[in-house]
């Protein structure tokens, strides 16, 4: 009997990747999930726990010398010195220093040999600070120091100091574990992708009936912290900008015309991969899901994308080795999938057959064509208006995904967002509508417009203005990977100017970020506009909430840490936005823990290319990546700040103002004092900017 486990190691990716056990995205920023040396699979951690040892290829060999100090592989943050491989192997995170050890079992002797006869997972390790006294678990020995004493296992807690890292076995149990690994009790929601706050970049929501209830004083005792001193500059591998992905769950409301269920095996004829899912069948798709109960969903096939259901005498794809032929295949126009149903795989085939070409005379039948009808007739308002491209996605969001659109009459460009109401409960369909119940109430420069929205049975459209492209593109697009300052104060100034308007209006944007600040052109100094009010909330000035959705990256720590909110958490926002604008990265160190980053406000200034930046920049940033919500600074001290109290940015608005024809950033109160500023230094006023009050501005 030949045993090939896999070999597995933490692996951090660049780009999108997906489980090859689960089918699920692997969520996070770095490490996150594991990957096999010897087959190059992919997976997540609670998977990893369930492989079985099919490892395809053998272990990656290592030196004919077995050296017992493998050369370390250049950690690389650039994409150009990879272009041989394949994104999606590009690791940020240090690669496996465990020596070969001849103590373990060959592969073939996989029985007998109890728990090594399976995948040994790795503990996923980060840098961390202690607050007591506690022990490396492997020597046992005292973990000495003030702070960043040693390492700990993110999903297990296992402690230990750097030097032991090489020599702790690879056993993490995969649960959360209290201090010193006592063994701590894992809830239902734990099992999920969720299960830690910052382990995903996905999109949360905290319910509002969770409430806090030593809030209070946590708030309390957080106000009387001292302000932080801001860490000296160093060098750090900080984890690069990227464009994070959302997270746009996988899950829909169960069909009411369901044709058939049950649990099948499936592969298909790109990945042999063998994968077993809660199959149901109704009149217009075919639905995987990961169990018979839950709304989440592995993989949805619409019957209008079926070409043909092969039987037992027409199958083209040959059955695994080993395994028992498959039943049938269901051909689509990019895929093959190959399903093993046992003795009702015909009764499967002819039951996808029949959906394909519905019986007309059914009662049943006949209602669905009433109610197609129905959303037809529904339908024909937006479609008679507007011009859908749906292969031309502009982006997406938690609860759809944006498309090209065009005006029938008038040709002008718009931005539909669509939103599908049968992947989200019945019970959270009112959020689908609150992006569009705040934006119809907004009417400011600085928000993005909103010019109707339609409404189908099954889907939400919300046409808005189209603009150029968003903050992040020009981030990653300009030459240095970075803005420069003129730019950066330009752009912080326009959103702060949004925010002061939402602000007033007790409107907390709640998922501020690069991705959701839109530009209107693409010059150095264009119109910005922040969009995605999908997670917006209402909140009174002196009030707190507790519900809340954001990117993780971007939060605020009092969201992190549970505790009450109100709108300073997007001051927050806007300080990781100048720090992600002004340097390219993100200000988390990846061998740390980012939750610990975030909650401590740890956050450094490498020498490069801080050196180059201003002092007035970290000083703001700073003021605005303040733990206690009382010390971080409101939108009117971040633009009477003296960064932003700049005599260029100055020009630049006035000239901004005077091409959209509207003064809306900057006040006429200001004029005589950067006259007077001009004249004690000798500088040419730009006359051509003056503002009349009479007439307005200068045309």
């Amino acid at each position: 009997m030949r045993v090939r486990p896999h070999s597995l190691v933490v692996y951090s990716y660049r780009t999108p990747t997906f489980c090859h056990h689960c089918g699920e995205m692997l969520w996070g920023l770095v490490r996150q999930g594991l990957k096999c040396d010897g087959c190059g699979l992919d997976f997540h951690k609670r998977c990893a726990f369930q492989l079985p040892n099919d490892c395809s290829r053998a272990r990656r060999q290592v030196s004919a010398s077995l050296s017992l100090f493998p050369p370390r592989r250049p950690r690389t943050h650039s994409l150009s010195n990879q272009a041989g491989g394949s994104l999606e192997e590009i690791s940020m995170s240090k690669p496996s220093s465990r020596p070969p050890s001849w103590a373990e079992p060959p592969e073939w002797l996989g029985i007998g040999y109890g728990h090594k006869s399976k995948a040994q997972v790795p503990h996923t390790f980060h840098i961390h600070s202690y607050t007591k006294p506690t022990v490396c678990q492997y020597c046992h020995r005292l973990l000495k120091g003030l702070f960043r004493q040693g390492l700990q296992c993110s999903d297990c807690r296992f402690n230990c100091h750097r030097r032991c890292e090489p020599q702790v076995p690879r056993d993490c149990p995969g649960e959360k574990r209290g201090v010193n690994g006592e063994v701590g009790h894992r809830g239902p929601a734990d099992s999920e992708d969720t299960e830690s706050l910052l382990s995903t970049t996905t999109t949360l929501e905290i319910s509002d009936d969770e409430m806090c209830t030593d809030g209070d004083a946590t708030t309390e005792a957080k106000e009387d912290e001292q302000p932080r001193e801001p860490m000296s500059p160093c060098f750090s591998s900080y984890i690069p900008l990227m464009r994070l992905v959302q997270s746009v769950h996988h899950t829909k409301r169960r069909a009411g015309g369901v044709l058939r269920e049950g649990w099948l095996l499936h592969h298909t004829n790109t990945d042999t991969l063998r994968k077993r899912h809660y199959w149901i069948l109704d009149w217009k798709s075919i639905t995987l899901y990961q169990n018979d109960s839950s709304t989440k969903y592995y993989k949805e096939i619409t019957l209008s994308e079926v070409l043909q259901v092969r039987g037992p005498a027409q199958l083209s794809m040959p059955s695994l080795p080993g395994n028992s032929p498959h039943s049938f295949e269901v051909v689509t126009a990019s895929l093959v999938y190959c399903v093993q149903a046992g003795e009702s795989g015909p009764a499967w085939a002819g039951s996808i057959r029949q959906a394909l070409m519905p019986v007309q005379s059914s009662g049943g039948e006949e209602e669905k064509e009433e109610q197609d009808e129905d959303a037809h007739r529904d339908s024909v308002d937006i479609s008679s208006v507007y011009q859908i491209f749906t292969d031309e996605v502009l982006g997406s969001g938690q609860f759809g995904v944006v498309y090209r659109g065009t005006h029938r009459k008038s040709g002008h460009p718009v931005a539909i967002k669509v939103i599908d109401k049968t992947r989200f409960p019945t019970k959270q369909e009112r959020q689908l509508r609150n992006e569009v119940a705040i934006l119809q109430n907004l009417s400011h420069m600085g928000v993005v417009l909103v010019e109707g929205m339609f409404e189908t049975v099954e889907h939400v459209f919300v046409v808005m203005e189209k603009l150029h492209g968003d903050m992040l593109e020009m981030i990653l697009s300009s030459e240095k990977g970075r803005l420069p300052e003129r730019n950066t104060r330009f752009l912080v100034t326009q959103i702060l100017e949004a925010l002061r308007y939402l602000h007033l209006k007790h409107i907390a944007h709640c998922d501020l970020k690069p991705e959701n600040v839109l530009l209107a052109s693409a010059e150095p100094f264009p119109q910005v506009k922040l969009c995605d009010f999908g997670f917006a909330r209402i909140i009174g000035e002196k009030s707190f909430r507790r519900s809340v959705v954001g990117t993780p990256a971007y939060l605020a720590p009092e969201v992190i840490s549970s505790c009450g909110y109100n709108r300073s958490l997007d001051m927050w926002s806007v300080g990781v936005i100048m720090y992600v604008s002004l340097s390219g990265t993100f200000p988390f160190n990846e061998d740390e823990d980012i939750k610990q980053q975030i909650t401590n406000a740890s956050f450094m200034y490498p020498r490069q290319p801080w050196a180059t930046i201003s002092l007035e920049a970290v000083s703001l940033i700073n003021n605005l990546l303040q733990v206690s919500v009382r010390r971080r600074f409101s939108v009117g001290k971040a633009l009477g700040h003296t960064w932003l109290q700049d005599f260029q940015l100055w020009c630049d608005l006035r000239e901004f103002e005077q091409r959209m024809g509207r003064r809306y950033l900057t006040h006429a109160e200001d004029e005589e004092r950067w006259t007077r500023y001009t004249q004690e230094r000798g500088l040419n006023f730009p006359f051509q900017l003056c503002w009349d009050p009479n007439n307005g501005p200068d045309m």
